[in-house]
C-alpha cells in the first residue's frame, strides 16, 4: 500500500552518533518508515509527486539544513565543511546535475564555520524517474540516493564527521506506463531513456569527456549520429555510419553502427558493447532504436511500435 506523503517537509538525519547526526541534515517530504521516516516512497503522479502528473518521474523538494535543533541529544554544532556526492561534473560517472544545484544553493547560504542553528538552503526539486517503458510495456521503481558528509571540529580536537543518505523512490503509476506520456516522440524517448540514463554520463559520451568524438547529450545527440561516420576506423572501412539514413523514411540498421553497439556481441576491432561498464539495455530498449533507424531517423514524431 503507498503512503501519501505529508504535506510539511521532515527532518532526515543520517543515523550516526547522536553527538554529531545534527551537524547536516536533509528537509524533505519523508514518509517510510512510518514511525521514524528516513525515505521518500511515492508513485508517480500521486500526491506526493510534486508535479502532479504521470510523466514517468517524481519531483521530490529537498533542502539541506545546518545545525538542527530536532534532537535534543545531538550536542555538536558548527559546520566547518559540507559536500554533496555526484555534485562535481569531472569525470565523476554518477555526476547528477540536481546534486550539483543542491551543492551550489547550500553554497548561496551557508558561511563556514557555519555556526547557526537551524540554518537551512531552499529546496530543490530533486526527480527521479522510473525504470520504463520495457518489455510489454511495463515499469518499475525507480531510486535515487542522496549522500552528503558534513566536517565540524570537536573541543578534543578531533574532527567529527556526519553522514547523510537520504532514498528516494519512484513507483510506476497504478494508471499504466506508457511512452506517449513519458516522451514527445520517438526520438526524445530515446534521448531521456537511453542517452541520458546511460551515455551522456560522465566519462563516455558527455560534453567533458566526448569519447570516440561522439558527444550524446540532449540537444547534440541527432547531429552527432545521423549520417555521420564513426570514429572507429573498422567500422568506418565496413561503410558504416553511425545511424545510416537512405531517405525520408527509410533507414538501415544493419550498417549502423549504433545499433550494433547497443545489441551486440561486436566483431573484431569494432569495440566494446555500450553502455560500457554499465547493464545492457533491455532488449525492448535495443528495438526502439532499430526500429527508429529503420524508419528514417525521424527527429520528431513517433515510429510504429516504439511507444
Amino acid at each position: 500500500m503507498l503512503l501519501a506523503l505529508p504535506a510539511a517537509a521532515v527532518v532526515v538525519g543520517g543515523g550516526g552518533s547522536t553527538k554529531s547526526d545534527c551537524l547536516a541534515v536533509f528537509d524533505a517530504p519523508a514518509n517510510e518508515p512510518a514511525r521514524a521516516p528516513r525515505s521518500v516512497r511515492c508513485a508517480d503522479g500521486d500526491a506526493c509527486d510534486a508535479d502532479g502528473l504521470v510523466n514517468g518521474r517524481c519531483e521530490f523538494p529537498v533542502a539541506v539544513c545546518a545545525n538542527s535543533t530536532a534532537d535534543p541529544r545531538c550536542t555538536l554544532a558548527g559546520v566547518d565543511a559540507l559536500t554533496v556526492a555526484h555534485a562535481l561534473d569531472n569525470g565523476d560517472p554518477n555526476f547528477d546535475p540536481e546534486m550539483q544545484a543542491v551543492a551550489t544553493r547550500i553554497g548561496f547560504v551557508f558561511e563556514y564555520p557555519e555556526h547557526r542553528p537551524n540554518h537551512c538552503s531552499a529546496p530543490t526539486a530533486v526527480h527521479v524517474a522510473v525504470q520504463g517503458p520495457l518489455a510489454r510495456g511495463r515499469c518499475r521503481k525507480g531510486t535515487k540516493t542522496m549522500r552528503m558528509v558534513a566536517l565540524a571540529g570537536a573541543d578534543d580536537g578531533r574532527v567529527r564527521a556526519d553522514v547523510d543518505r537520504l532514498k528516494l523512490v519512484c513507483l510506476p503509476s497504478p494508471a499504466g506506463c506508457d511512452a506517449r506520456a513519458f516522451f514527445t516522440s520517438t526520438f526524445d524517448r530515446i534521448q531521456t531513456q537511453i542517452f541520458d540514463q546511460s551515455c551522456a554520463v560522465g566519462g563516455c559520451h558527455d560534453s567533458q569527456t566526448v569519447q570516440a568524438e561522439l558527444l550524446l547529450e540532449r540537444g547534440s545527440s541527432y547531429d552527432n549520429l545521423v549520417g555521420k561516420t564513426p570514429a572507429n576506423g573498422d567500422a568506418a572501412a565496413l561503410g558504416w555510419q553511425r545511424v545510416t539514413r537512405i531517405d525520408a523514411t527509410t533507414g538501415d540498421a544493419s550498417t549502423s553502427y549504433l545499433v550494433h553497439k547497443l545489441a551486440g556481441p561486436l566483431g573484431p576491432g569494432l569495440g566494446k558493447r555500450m553502455p560500457f561498464n554499465r547493464p545492457r539495455l533491455d532488449d525492448a530498449l535495443v528495438d526502439v532504436v532499430r526500429r527508429w533507424v529503420e524508419a528514417g531517423a525521424p527527429a520528431d514524431g513517433w515510429v510504429a511500435g516504439t511507444d
